[in-house]
């Protein structure tokens, strides 16, 4: 009797799950709908947000807090036909929406598309809420994975999860150290009016689509030392940072845009904001881009200036920095920002360093 390879198993379990998954597209288009069915997870790029992400749930939030879960959901149950006003991911939510449409019409048949998928700790008597406020506002959102009070941060990889968004810097944490991009949201104070045809995305470098490794030397050895080791390591490429897998996949899909020469009208821009000096150390970063393979629409070097003025002008959906003085800074002005906790900056606040609780002996 012949053994079967390792190889030739998971070529077949590949292939029974193309079966699988035709079979099922097969039956699909046979029901008359003009719902957007979701695409398969293995092509497509995952959204995991939490639902207070996606919705203000603050004051449903201190009803937890302050009396326990019975109460929260029971609150939730009398009120789930109140729709739940937008949080901080709701306008970036609908601008993938709006690129999903722009593909669609491009390429109908094709499975290249963003899934969202709300990733909750809620119990399951609260989704009644959330769906019929996903429902009012006409979102796309079909996957839902409501744990029931413990961390779904275990399903992130199940789901193919390309980029996870929450409130919870905890749950943050633990996805970028399972490897999966990772942000704790914020909202601004006031409200920005942003565009309603283009996903606007704006990263940091270092600790967000670098690695912290020149910012390392800077919080040790100083402005100097790091100009120095940025012109002799030009050449060599930084390694990847937490949310560097996200901005290949929003590359993917710019991609099939140019190919339709579609370029100058692509629903997706992509913004690198940078405290980095240009003519001192922006050469290394762009080259590394150049690396990859991955393109950035604009690049600011700031050489220290201020985010938020600049943010304010860019208008991003979705800011991602690794300092939090920076995302306070851009809040403030009226950015939706994303902390990254990510790196030795998190040891520091405005280049100071802060003090780490003594080792218990």
């Amino acid at each position: 009797m012949s053994e079967i390879k390792p190889e030739e198993t998971a070529a077949a379990k590949d292939n029974n799950e193309d079966q699988d998954w035709a079979a099922a597209k097969a039956f699909f288009d046979s029901l008359k709908t003009k719902v957007p069915r979701p695409p398969k997870p293995q092509y497509a790029v995952t959204i995991a947000v939490s639902s207070r992400t996606l919705f203000n749930m603050v004051a449903e939030r201190k009803i937890y807090e302050e009396e326990g879960v019975e109460k929260y959901v029971a609150f939730q149950v009398e009120h789930e036909n109140e729709p739940l006003s937008p949080g901080p991911a709701f306008p970036f939510v609908k601008a993938l929406m709006n690129v999903n449409s722009r593909l669609r019409q491009l390429y109908p048949d094709s499975e290249e598309l963003f899934d969202i998928v709300l990733m909750t700790n809620n119990h399951a008597q609260v989704g009644v809420r959330l769906i019929n406020s996903i429902n009012h506002y006409g979102l796309t959102i079909e996957r839902f994975c409501m744990t029931g009070g413990q961390s779904p941060i275990g399903y992130l990889k199940a789901y193919m999860t390309n980029l996870y968004l929450s409130k919870d810097s905890e749950k943050v944490t633990g996805a970028i150290e399972e490897g999966i991009a990772a942000a704790t949201m914020f909202m601004p104070p006031s409200e920005c009016e942003l565009s309603d045809t283009q996903l606007r995305v704006a990263f940091d470098g270092d600790a967000v689509l670098f690695s912290d490794e020149s910012e390392i030397i800077v919080k040790k050895h100083g402005l100097d030392t790091f100009f120095e080791h940025e012109k002799e390591f030009e050449n060599k490429p930084l390694a990847q940072g937490p949310l560097k897998c996200f901005l290949e996949a929003l590359g993917k899909l710019q991609r099939k845009f140019y190919a339709k020469d579609e370029r100058m009208n692509c629903p997706i821009r992509t913004f690198l904001v940078t405290a980095r000096s240009a003519a001192s150390s922006g050469a290394r970063v762009l080259k590394t881009l150049r690396s990859w393979g991955l393109e950035i629409d604009e690049a600011l070097f700031l050489a220290g200036a201020p985010k938020g003025p600049l943010l304010q002008k860019i208008k991003p959906h979705i800011f991602f920095d690794d300092q939090m003085f920076h995302i306070e800074g851009a809040k403030e002005l009226g950015t939706i920002s994303a902390h990254v906790p990510y790196g030795i900056g998190q040891k520091y606040h405005k280049g100071k360093l802060i003090e780490q609780p003594a080792e218990k002996k």
